[in-house]
Parts: C-alpha cells; structure tokens; sequence
C-alpha cells in the first residue's frame, strides 16, 4: 500500500545516514519481524486455497512495516541493523508473499508465461529495493522514483479482496491480472515519481481540507472497504504514469513556438 516512509523502512532512507548507530534495538525490529510473519502466514494461507485471508495478512504486514520505523524514531532507536532487517522482511513481505498469491491465484493457468510473470515481480522487487537502498539520500528529492513495493502489493491483495467483494473465492482467470503482474513489475522499476506524502508542506487552511477529506476517505473505506482499497490503489498506481504524462504535456506548452517566417 501507499503507506507514508519511515526511517526504518525499506522505501525510505534516514536523514543522517553515517550518524546511524549500528546497534541491535528489539523494540523497532519486533515490529519487523511481525511483518515478516504476516508475509509468510500470507503464503501458508495462499497454498491452502484461502486466498482472502492470505491478502489480509499482507495488508497487515505493511502496516508493522509502516510502524517499524516511526517507533524507532519515537524511541530513538534507528540503526543500520534495522534498515537492512527491513529490506530482507519487505522482500519477502511485499515480494514473495504477493508473486505467491498471485501465482496461485490467477497466474496458474497460463502455464509459462504465469509462473515467469512471478518471477518477475519478485525479481523487480528485489531490485526496487536495492536501487532505493543505493539512492543518494541527500539529492533532496522526497517522492518515490518508481512504484515502492508495499504498493505493488497492496494492488495484488486489493484485487484479490475486490474478487471477493464480487463474489469470486477460489482460483480466477483473466488476462487483465497477468497483464496487471507485468505492469507493477515494470512500474517498480521505472522512473515515474509517486507522491511518498512524507513531510507535506501545507497551510494551516489546507491541512484542514487535508483532514476532512482523509475523514470522507476513512469512512468510505469504512462502508466498502474491499471496494474503496481496490479504488483507491487503483488510482495510486496510475498517479504515476499519469504525472508524467501531465508534465510532458506541460513541458511541450512551455516549448517557445518557432517565429514564422514573413516574407520581406
């Protein structure tokens, strides 16, 4: 899921990297571990055919995931031993667990090209991470490059969840999802920013929209929840690629016209 960065994060990177201490605090990776354990609870659940279950627990792994790190800040426990704890649970939480889920799920009776698309979302995963890891922390550039991986899967588990919602329990075939596992896989790893809504800098006029329209959100998601996350990290997959659209567009507006040429 979209969820905001932390300093323990994977999809991250700490403000002060070479202050970081390199001490083992249990607090804080407690709380990554538990997200490993829902990402491999999510596969125990997916091999037994009980495929919503198996979305939920990494629903709920991204949340220890977006927790993990807020606590090692409230507590002042932020180390280089929980940055890489994180990224090795996160490749199995929001890698792995979710080409699992989607191979058993949907990609099994394409034969070849399901299991390779797997295998690809969870080799684009690894790479996502190990790209955001390498990133310069000082560039200043607080948005996503490319599509962070609690994201990608949220989008497998939201349309497992939204299945349900349709009535759809067990095992579904439609080209629409191996074409979906491709498209996360390729998006992980492209250049397409994605708002990472850490630090906003608003207005104390527009941080009050900011909070009715996250109340209007809370209580939809509260009505329809398996409809309303499918919807919404439907559009948040397509910010992306439609943000850089609109910023092309933009750019070829601002482009100076070539004068015409009059004759003398």
């Amino acid at each position: 899921m979209p969820d905001n960065p932390s300093n323990n994060s994977s999809d991250t990177q700490p403000d002060h990297p070479q202050e970081m201490s390199t001490k083992f605090y249990p607090l804080p990776c407690m709380f990554t571990i538990a997200s490993l354990f829902c990402g491999f609870y999510s596969m125990i659940y997916a091999v037994k055919g009980d495929f919503y279950t198996s979305a939920i627990a990494i629903l709920v792994a991204a949340i220890f995931d977006a927790l993990d790190g807020r606590v090692a800040r409230m507590t002042r426990t932020t180390s280089q031993f929980g940055v890489e704890l994180d990224s090795l649970c996160d490749m199995v939480s929001f890698g792995v667990a979710p080409g699992f889920l989607a191979y058993l799920w949907a990609l099994q009776p394409y034969g070849r090209y399901g299991w390779l698309a797997a295998f690809l979302y969870v080799a684009m995963t690894s790479l996502r991470l190990a790209r955001f890891n390498s990133q310069n922390v000082k560039s200043g550039v607080k948005d996503f490059v490319g599509l962070p991986c609690p994201a990608a899967a949220a989008m497998i588990v939201t349309s497992v969840m939204f299945c349900h919602y349709l009535g759809i329990t067990s095992e579904v075939k439609h080209i629409s999802l191996l074409l979906l596992v491709y498209l996360l896989s390729y998006l992980m790893v492209s250049t397409h920013r994605y708002l990472s809504f850490k630090n906003p800098r608003l207005s104390r006029f527009k941080t009050f929209q900011v909070l009715v329209a996250m109340l209007l959100i809370f209580v939809l998601i509260a009505a329809e929840p398996d409809v309303m996350l499918f919807a919404l990290f439907l559009l948040y997959i397509a910010s992306g690629p439609g943000l850089a659209i609109y910023e092309r567009l933009r750019g070829l507006k601002k482009t100076p016209a070539t004068p015409e040429e009059h004759p003398l």
